[in-house]
């Protein structure tokens, strides 16, 4: 039978799936975010103060020159220096009028009209212009609406003796190539969303699958499919997850089963002393009614029957209101001694019935701790009872307390076989009788997960030891007041 059903792949539409997308997205906006952030406020700016750098110290020789030598004693001193700049170069007199023009090292006709003409006129209505006209150089960046287009230097020279200025304007060569890196980062922008758009959404599904495919296997368990299994082998904490579900779904099987077993347990332990009860009841009314020994005989089997079909009501009850919490512990100062026998007497006959003897070995019968009397000689019974269903007849059961630091264990102590170390843990569980149990059926099956409870409740440690042929359930009660 296949049990693993094909779960519905996570959409889109799916929130989880989205969430998780829309999540890496932000992510990645703000990375493309940060991107046209530092190309705009730092590397552009870096890029025009590197640029403006570059171009004062290719002119610095021919600047550290022109301070002693005339610019006209060379021709090639203005082509050469508008080539390096790799702009517009402008020769400009004291009233600001152009006396010459280069762009990219080729000589302007300034008699025809001109792109540069635009610029010249713009450069002398510039307050940075009239500083120049009093000797003081200048270089300014230029922005328009916070964007740098270009840069601008201007100088005092010496042309044909008189004072002179030039000005070195790059604005086309500096926007193109700002231009070209601004094409560049949108064309990656469009593609690192694109692509980070489609990585969100597959690494989401990828990493929501396995989360539905959980929900799915917790989905079909809670509809009652318990051979359910997320069927995840993966060494993190969703194959952690994965595990503890198939755990659940192991132990829901298993209270399946058990639901089961205590169904039928039960069934069957109250259709025998109901048979029992139906049977006697109507000998006595039909055949030994007059028989006064014979009608006593079978009225006290009658009562003992019904005893017992409350007993197992009882524990049934008791068990599902430990479990519940609905029963709270009365806890106070006890004699040690005097549960422990007076529970002794209670199951004496029983015993007696196998030929069992029961012998108490007490270290200090004026012990007192605090518990539960009601409550621990429930468990003494039950596990007297245990006890004396896995003992041959004509042997002997001991029930010995011990000191041990700063608590007493109690240990009831019976000959015969070891329980299988497989057992020795789900003994304690609800319904669970050993294996190697004899033929007696004292109890409900119930006792040994009613001890347990009883146990936790307290506080108390318990566990059972085989060794040398004996069986010992024990389990330690605190003596000292300061570990209440």
């Amino acid at each position: 039978m296949n049990t693993q059903k094909k779960f519905k792949i996570p959409t889109f539409g799916n929130r989880m799936v989205f969430r998780l997308w829309a999540i890496m997205m932000l992510l990645a906006l703000l990375g493309i975010g940060f991107m046209w952030t530092a190309q705009i406020w730092l590397f552009e700016q870096n890029y025009v103060k590197t640029a403006l750098a570059e171009t004062q110290q290719r002119l610095e020789p021919v600047m550290k020159d022109l301070t002693t030598r005339d610019l006209a004693s060379d021709s090639r001193l203005l082509p050469m220096m508008s080539h390096m700049t790799g702009g517009e170069l402008l020769l400009m007199d004291q009233q600001g009028e152009l006396l010459q023009a280069y762009s990219i090292g080729h000589k302007i006709n300034i008699q025809e009209p001109f792109d540069e003409k635009f610029i010249w006129n713009a450069i002398t209505r510039q307050e940075e212009f009239k500083e120049l006209l009093k000797g003081k150089p200048y270089r300014i960046v230029k922005r328009h609406r916070d964007r740098i287009f270009g840069y601008e230097l201007g100088f005092p020279v010496t042309y044909e003796g008189e004072p002179c200025f030039v000005v070195l304007h790059n604005m086309v060569m500096l926007k193109t190539n700002l231009d070209l890196n601004r094409r560049q980062l949108i064309l990656l922008t469009v593609l690192m969303t694109v692509t980070a758009s489609v990585l969100a959404f597959l690494l989401s599904r990828h990493f929501t699958r396995p989360i539905f495919r959980i929900r799915d296997a917790i989905d079909r368990l809670t509809h009652g499919d318990l051979l359910a299994r997320p069927g995840l082998k993966r060494n993190d904490e969703l194959g952690q997850l994965s595990d503890s579900v198939e755990k659940l779904a192991q132990n829901l099987q298993q209270v399946d089963l058990l639901r089961k077993e205590v169904i039928a347990n039960v069934s069957h332990e109250l259709r025998s002393p109901l048979a029992v009860i139906g049977g006697y009841a109507e000998m006595v009314r039909d055949i030994t009614w007059k028989d006064d020994a014979q009608r006593e005989e079978g009225l006290n089997l009658i009562i003992s029957e019904a005893k017992r079909m409350s007993e197992m009501v009882s524990d049934i009850l008791d068990y599902s209101q430990l479990q519940a919490g609905y029963i709270q512990l009365k806890k106070d100062w006890y004699l040690l001694y005097d549960i422990l026998e007076s529970e002794i007497s209670l199951c004496q006959a029983a015993a007696a019935q196998h030929q069992i003897r029961l012998n108490l070995e007490c270290e200090d019968k004026e012990l007192t701790v605090y518990l539960d009397a009601l409550k621990i000689s429930q468990v003494l019974r039950n596990l007297l009872y245990n006890a004396i269903n896995h003992t041959k007849e004509g042997e002997e059961i001991t029930i010995r307390t011990r000191h041990i630091p700063q608590a007493v264990r109690v240990s009831v102590i019976n000959p015969g076989d070891p329980i299988p170390e497989d057992e020795k843990q789900r003994i304690w569980e609800r319904y669970q009788r050993s294996q190697h149990q004899s033929g007696r059926r004292l109890g409900t099956g119930i006792g040994l997960s009613i001890v347990s409870t009883i146990l936790k409740a307290h506080g108390m440690t318990y566990g059972v030891d085989c060794q040398d042929g004996n069986t010992s359930f024990w389990f330690t009660c605190p003596d000292n007041p300061r570990e209440i």
